[in-house]
Parts: C-alpha cells; sequence; structure tokens
C-alpha cells in the first residue's frame, strides 16, 4: 500500500498545530475556518459541527470540520468557556498573490484568561488572567490583570490556602506559570477546574515589561508579573498599550476573609444558584456604568482597615444623600457614560471603530455636567475628587470634528469621516458627489452638439466610461474629438478628452478616498491611543463616584445609616437587620435585633430552635461589618463598630467530596482555620460546631472550641448551638454570655417571633420543627414518645444545663452518679444502658429483640438494612 502522501497545506497546518498543541487550531481556508486531525473530531462533539473527511479515497482520509469566518466568534466563545484555547490562524496574504502557499500565522491566541467578554452580561464582571512565580519556599508572587481594562496588581503570599483565597476572590479561570507549582496546589486548581498555562522563561528583556513592572520591588511579585506579561505578548501578538503600570498592595491592607468565608456570605455569588441574584452584591448595585459596577465588586472584595478613607467615604454618601437633585443629576449623567476602560482597550487593542470613538466622545460630553455637579456639593467632602477630574476635553472635540455621527462599523469602506475634516477628502468626495450630474450634463451637451438625441454615457469595469452611438448615427461623430474604444453590434463606443478627464478624476476619488479616509481615522485613533493614561484615570474617578453614588441610593431606600467606628472592641448595634433578607421579605415583615457586645465580651452563646433565625443573625452581623469597611451605611437603627482584621465563617452544612473530605471534617477544618489564624481584632461565627459526630464528641469539642477562644483567640464570637448543655459555661467563662431566639408553643405549634433575647433557650423544639417540615403524624407522635422516654430516663438529650466540670470529661462522665447506680441495677457485665424501660420479665417477643439487638453486627449493615429491620422489630414488639 502506498504511503498517504502530505501535502503542502497539511504539512504548513502541521507545523503550525506543533507550536500550539494545547490548543483547538482555527485555519483560515478561504471563507471557512478549518478543524483538522483530533481537533476536528472533538471540536465537532463539543460545538455540534458535521465531521467530513478531506481525501476521502486516501488510504488515510483526514477528519475535518469547519465553521464560517463570520461566525468564528461564538464557537471560539464556546471551546474558552469550557476551558480550552483557541489558536486563530489567518491568511497573511491575497490567495491571487501568493507564490506556493499562501503564508498563514497564528494572529491570536484566546484562552479562558485572556478572553475579553463584550456582551451586557459580562459588563460589571472582570475576567482575570493569573501569574504565579515561586522563587523560594513558602514564597509565592501573585500578579493579576484584567485584558479588557489593563489594570495590574502583584503580592506577596506566604502559602498554598493564602493562593488558593485570593484566586478564588478573583474568580479566575486561568493561572499562567514559569515554575513547577507545589502538588497539593496543583491537585487544588485542577479540582476548581481552573486551567494552568505553562510558559518557557520566568523572565524576559522585553522592554515593555521591563516599563510595566519597573515599580515592583520584590523579587516574586516582578517575577509573577513578568510572567503574567509575557504570557500575554506570546499570545495576544498585537498592541497593548493600554495595560498600566502594575502596583503592589498587600492582602493585609484589606479584611481578610478565606474562600470558605466569602461563599457563606454570599457577598457576590449566591451559594444555591451560583448567580448574583440573591447577594449583598445585588443588593447594592445601583450603579449606573459598567466601571461603577466593576469598582463595586472590587470594594466588597476588599473591605478597608484604613479609618480615614472610610470616613471619607462616609462623608460623601452623607452628602449625596442629603441632595437629592444633585444625585439625580450624577444619575442621569452617568446613565450616558460607556465603559471608557474597555474602549481604552480596544483602542490600544486596534479594534476600536467608528462607533466606537462615538461611545467615547458621547461620555466624555456627559464630563463637564459632572463637574458642575460636583462643584455644587461641599467642596470639603467632594473638592479633592473634583479636581482629580480630566474632562480630556481635547479628545472630545478631536472625534466631535473627526466622527461623522452615523459612522458603519467597518472602518476601510469609508464614511467615517465628518466633512470638513480633511481638505483632500472633501475634494474626492465632490469629485464623487459631482461626478453624476456632471455626466448627465456632459451627456446632453454632446447631444445638442451632435443632434444624437440617442447618445448615452455608460460605464462599465472592463472599459471604463464611454460614449456609445448607434452605427447608424457615427457619420455625425467629430473624428477628431471621437476615439473608438469598444464595438458592438449595433453600436460603437467612443471616448472624448473630456470624459477621459473626468473619469481619471472620478476612479481617482474612489480608489483613493477609502484610502485616505482609512488613514485619517487610524490617525485619530492613534491620537486617542497616545491619551489611554488620561482616559483610564477619569473611568477610576468616574467608577469611584458611580460607586458613591449607588450606596447613597440604597442607604436612603432601605434606611441605612452611617456607622460609628470605635478603637475599641466593642459592638453595639440597635436594630440591625440582615439586608438581603429584608429586601426579600420586606422591611415590615422583617424582625430586627440588637448586638451587644462590650469591651470584655469575647463569646455570644446563641440558643434557640431550627428555623428561628440563628444563622441570619449572624450573617447580619458579618454582613454589616463588611458594609462598614467597604465604607457603607449599614442596616440599622445606630451602629458602633471596631475596625476588624479578619473574618471566619463556619455557617451550614457542607462536604468536599472532590477532595474527598465529608461535612464534619470540612467543619472541623474550617474551624481550625480560624482558630489558628484569627486574632482579639478578628470577627468568628461558628454555627452548629460539632454535629456532624457523635453527642458526645460534638458536645466535647464544642466546648474546648470555646474554651478556646475565650481563653486564648479572644476574637468577638458568635456561637450557636443546640448542645442546651454548654450554656452552662456562661457560669464559669466570664467573656461568655447567654442569648437565644424566641420561640413559644402555642396549642401543639411552635411559633418563632426571630427575635434574640438574653439566655439561653429553654428547649430546642426539633419534634415541633419536624412538624412544619410536614413529616407524617405518626412519625411525629412515635418522636414525641421516644424523646419523652429519653428526657425520663436522663440521657443525654437534657435541656436542663450540666455543670461545666462534668461536661468536659468523657462520655461516660456525661452519666451521672444517679444514672451510674441506675444502670448498675438493671444490667450485668458489659450490657449497654437502656434507652426504653422494659417489663422485668419482659415478654419473649420482646426479648427475641433484645437479644437480636445485642448480637446484630450494625456495621456491616447498610442504611436501607437498618430501618428495615428497625421496621421490623417495631412490628413485633407493638
Amino acid at each position: 500500500m502506498a504511503k498517504s502522501k502530505t501535502t503542502p497545506m497539511m504539512a504548513q497546518y502541521n507545523e503550525i498545530k506543533a507550536q500550539y498543541p494545547d490548543a483547538f487550531l482555527f485555519y483560515r481556508l478561504g471563507d471557512f475556518y478549518e478543524l483538522f486531525n483530533e481537533d476536528a473530531i472533538v471540536g465537532s462533539q463539543i460545538l455540534e459541527l458535521t465531521l467530513t473527511q478531506r481525501n476521502k479515497n486516501s488510504a488515510q482520509p483526514i477528519p475535518m470540520a469547519g465553521v464560517p469566518h463570520h461566525a468564528a466568534q461564538n464557537y471560539i466563545d464556546i471551546l474558552v468557556d469550557k476551558g480550552y484555547k483557541v489558536a486563530v490562524v489567518e491568511q497573511m496574504e491575497n490567495p491571487a498573490d501568493a507564490e506556493g502557499m499562501v503564508k498563514r500565522e497564528v494572529v491570536q491566541l484566546v484562552t479562558p484568561g485572556t478572553r475579553m467578554k463584550t456582551t451586557a452580561d459580562a459588563a460589571k464582571e472582570n475576567n482575570y488572567l493569573v501569574g504565579l512565580a515561586t522563587t523560594k519556599p513558602d514564597d509565592y508572587g501573585l500578579a493579576y490583570t484584567d485584558l479588557s481594562t489593563g489594570e495590574i496588581k502583584a503580592t506577596d503570599l506566604q502559602s498554598v490556602n493564602g493562593i488558593l483565597n485570593e484566586i478564588s476572590r478573583l474568580e479566575t479561570k486561568e493561572v499562567v506559570t514559569a515554575n513547577e507549582l507545589p502538588s497539593d496546589l496543583q491537585a487544588s486548581l485542577t479540582n476548581l477546574g481552573i486551567l494552568v498555562s505553562k510558559i518557557d522563561q520566568q523572565a524576559s528583556e522585553h522592554a515593555e515589561i521591563a516599563f510595566l513592572t519597573q515599580h515592583l520591588t520584590e523579587t516574586a511579585q516582578k517575577t509573577a508579573a513578568e510572567t503574567l506579561l509575557q504570557y500575554l505578548f506570546d499570545t495576544q501578538k498585537r498592541s497593548l498599550d493600554h495595560l498600566q503600570q502594575a502596583s503592589a498592595y498587600e492582602v493585609a491592607q484589606y479584611l481578610k476573609m478565606d474562600r470558605h468565608s466569602r461563599a457563606n456570605l454570599e457577598l457576590t455569588v449566591n451559594l444555591r444558584t451560583q448567580q448574583r441574584s440573591g447577594t449583598l452584591l445585588w443588593l447594592l448595585d445601583e450603579t449606573k456604568t459598567a466601571m461603577g459596577g466593576r469598582a463595586l465588586k472590587q470594594w466588597l472584595e476588599q473591605p478597608l482597615l484604613d479609618a480615614d478613607i472610610l470616613m471619607q467615604r462616609y462623608d460623601k454618601i452623607g452628602e449625596l444623600i442629603e441632595d437629592f437633585f444633585g444625585r439625580s443629576a450624577l444619575q442621569e449623567a452617568l446613565q450616558s457614560v460607556y465603559d471608557l476602560e474597555r474602549l481604552a482597550g480596544r483602542v490600544a487593542y486596534g479594534t476600536a471603530n467608528g462607533r466606537d470613538l462615538l461611545q467615547l466622545r458621547n461620555s466624555l460630553r456627559q464630563v463637564p455636567d459632572i463637574l458642575a455637579i460636583l462643584a455644587d456639593l461641599d467642596p470639603a467632602i467632594f473638592g479633592e475628587l473634583h479636581s482629580q477630574i480630566d474632562p480630556v476635553a481635547d479628545i472630545e472635540t478631536l472625534i466631535s470634528e473627526s466622527i461623522t455621527d452615523e459612522p458603519p462599523i467597518s472602518v476601510t469602506d469609508g464614511g467615517v469621516i465628518r466633512a470638513g475634516y480633511d481638505e483632500q477628502l472633501d475634494s474626492y468626495r465632490d469629485i464623487m458627489t459631482n461626478g453624476k450630474s456632471w455626466l448627465a450634463e456632459l451627456e446632453a451637451h454632446e447631444r445638442e452638439e451632435t443632434g444624437i438625441n440617442s447618445l448615452k454615457i455608460g460605464f462599465n469595469k472592463v472599459f471604463g466610461y464611454y460614449i456609445e452611438v448607434t452605427k447608424a448615427n457615427i457619420p455625425k461623430l467629430d473624428p477628431e474629438r471621437y476615439t473608438r474604444k469598444q464595438t458592438l453590434v449595433n453600436a460603437e463606443r467612443f471616448i472624448t478628452p473630456e470624459l477621459k478627464e473626468r473619469e481619471q478624476m472620478i476612479l481617482e476619488a474612489e480608489s483613493k478616498s477609502s484610502e485616505l479616509e482609512y488613514q485619517l481615522f487610524t490617525k485619530v485613533r492613534q491620537i486617542i491611543k497616545d491619551n489611554i493614561q488620561r482616559i483610564q484615570t477619569l473611568a477610576a474617578n468616574l467608577a469611584q463616584l458611580d460607586v458613591i453614588q449607588s450606596l447613597a441610593t440604597v442607604a436612603e431606600k432601605y434606611h441605612f445609616v452611617r456607622p460609628t467606628l470605635t478603637d475599641e472592641q466593642t459592638i453595639a448595634i440597635k436594630d440591625g437587620r440582615h439586608p438581603v433578607v429584608e429586601k426579600v421579605l420586606g422591611h415590615q415583615s422583617y424582625v430586627a435585633n440588637d448586638v451587644d457586645m462590650q469591651q470584655d465580651d469575647t463569646i455570644l452563646l446563641i440558643t434557640g430552635p431550627n428555623m428561628s433565625g440563628k444563622s441570619t443573625y449572624m450573617r447580619q452581623l458579618a454582613l454589616i461589618v463588611v458594609m462598614a469597611q467597604i465604607g457603607s451605611f449599614v442596616p440599622a437603627s445606630e451602629a458602633t463598630l471596631p475596625i476588624f482584621d479578619q473574618i471566619f465563617t463556619r455557617i451550614g452544612a457542607a462536604d468536599d467530596l472532590i477532595s474527598g473530605n465529608s461535612t464534619f471534617m470540612v467543619e472541623m477544618s474550617e474551624a481550625n482555620t480560624a482558630l489558628q489564624n484569627a486574632t482579639k481584632h478578628s470577627l468568628i461565627l461558628f454555627d452548629e460546631l460539632g454535629r456532624g459526630t457523635a453527642t458526645y464528641d460534638g458536645m466535647a469539642l464544642a466546648q474546648a472550641i470555646i474554651e478556646y477562644v475565650h481563653q486564648h483567640t479572644q476574637a468577638k464570637t458568635l456561637f450557636s448551638t443546640h448542645y442546651h448543655e454548654l450554656t452552662a459555661l456562661a457560669d464559669e467563662l466570664t467573656a461568655l454570655r447567654n442569648v437565644h431566639v424566641g420561640a413559644t408553643e402555642e396549642h401543639g405549634e411552635l411559633i418563632f417571633s426571630h427575635k434574640v433575647l438574653p439566655g439561653p433557650a429553654d428547649q430546642s423544639y426539633g419534634i415541633n420543627v419536624a412538624k412544619l417540615a410536614g413529616l407524617p403524624e405518626t412519625l411525629i407522635k412515635r418522636a414525641a414518645k421516644i424523646l419523652a422516654n429519653l428526657e425520663s430516663q436522663d440521657v443525654s438529650l437534657r435541656t436542663a444545663p450540666m455543670p461545666v466540670t462534668q461536661l468536659a470529661d468523657t462520655a461516660t462522665a456525661m452519666v451521672t452518679d444517679d444514672e451510674k447506680t441506675s444502670h448498675e441495677k438493671k444490667s450485668t457485665d458489659n450490657a449497654q444502658l437502656a434507652l426504653f424501660d422494659l417489663p422485668d420479665p419482659i415478654d419473649p417477643e420482646t426479648k427475641q429483640v433484645v437479644d437480636e439487638l445485642k448480637n446484630i453486627n450494625v456495621a456491616t449493615m447498610t442504611p436501607l438494612e437498618a430501618l428495615m429491620k428497625l421496621n421490623e422489630w417495631q412490628q413485633t414488639v407493638q
């Protein structure tokens, strides 16, 4: 069998593919992008394309699939959204002019971290690409950028967990590194679905990279930023002049929250739906610009520790609340401001068209109005921001003078540049516009001079302009003026000196007009490109102003108040509310609660039934703290707060099956993170710690954790529990106070007050909650009977407080002396404590069940088998 010969085209394809083995290669062939070999097989499945073959009749046909070039972006987006890379290969010369194979090159590598989303739903979202570098053990550099806006930030981190927390905050989809990452970090990134891309070198002598990283002094930060930038220049293959110089930040500058705490508090992502709706960001976002929306999210992700900056933000919000008309005018002006950051990015990329420049012009036209509004506000509060806003008026004037009001999408087909901007272009346009009327006048003149009424002037692409005369009228023509161009069956076509001159002018105008217009447009775009930094600075100032007006609008709408910051570790919140729950329920339906923790109060131990609002109460405190530390007013009638350095939460039950961790393991890991890292300036929220294991184990762990926080960490802590025995700790731990969420039972029905009251709860009301959930009535009655039996024997489910000394001992110490005596009377050897009162002597059926119970090996039974056996015993003893 003859070997299949590789064609020149496939040789070219294979050569390019070898340079991008981890990417789908979109190879341009005419009006299509083609995929070959494995790319075609996998791509056809993902993109739902028809899989065909190239060289069908050969011994080894090549799998092939294609997409139209004008629709390629949709297919690229699908692949990138699924975590793949796409290398776009374009024809670099006209096939008609090429000698041999058409030259082709990769013009862009689109990856999850470099994709520039332009859809409306992504306007207020960043797409961050992260660079990582390790210079020595436990010293990591992390840098990130959003290619669409050009911002670059870098920091140092000392642990894998620290890296994962930052990556989680940034919601990145791609990480770039030149190092081998630690195996646990690599595994975690893979589990999170984050693409890890590697480059060959850690640093580059690229002059632009050196310029962009010149202000970074720490080696790890600089290396990470260089890695990040090298990857961008390698993949984008175009101007990136909009990239801003990298700036350093320290994680310790901001309120620290690990990824679990962020998720538990639902700051930006709803735990249940994974959407923005139902989050704190959803509540606070009344921004009018895409830039402001992204800035608000950044504020929420990085609450501040600087009281001076927070006070300045409070002042601005208060001023805008007082000036309703000024705020309304500001909102109206901002509503007409487009996304300046991403417009600047498109200008730098060279992809901005006439309509983009009009959006920039229309945005800049709002700035004088915004400045006028700020000038009417208190200069002591808004004066500095007013002075920092550059209206970039020269660029607005340039665009107004150069770009027409209704430019086409294409910048190469003409119609972009305004009349009067360039004299030569106006001349060309005059020739093209007036050419037809001139030809009509010439036609009328020639008819009159020759007396040939059928004479006409026409045009075709081969012969150009001509005068057509029937053969019968040819003798009437002056042979010295009329030169024959073409002979037809019944007519002859001629040209005259006047027509020839005009033809040259018209054709030259048509060919050169579009070329000149494109040159003029690119010059305008270049001038704007030279002023990108001014536009980016303006965008940042307008984004800040937009966030302030948004927070002022929300504060007025939901009756938030300005918090008071204190240097003491005191929390005094009156009528505090969970802002998101309140928005859903309505202000009239939500029950407000106080939080009062004085300097010497460390722990609030919260008891009460399920569904009563313990978790909501805990979350609302954390959200009030976060809001206060982004500079927002807070949902309360009064609020005095310290500045917290960290928030740790363990709220709700969740496992981590991907990592092989159970709910209880996750619970203990998150508790450990808090206990190991919290300071006395931190806030800890622990919800039902210990419930994931046996009662005695859980209770012992819960008490030990409470004691550890009380004696060592001394962080402000809210600890909710169903272990009512723990309420006795208030007698011995001086910095612990009991509170409970009120509930009453009326006619067998449980009524929640959702009010937090002093002291411990009297009972758990678990069976009442089960009844509310709709469990069968027979089951509820049976549970009540079992509970009564358990309480009558005083086993572990008790409601009365237990002495602390006994609570801390082992499980056997949990049984009182009276119980031991009773137990010794009722059993011998190793018999267990009876859970139910049994008749003495017992009947044969019951004895049979007891005997089986003694001998059965529960560890070998499935849950279903255990339930079936339990049902069988129940039927036997009834």
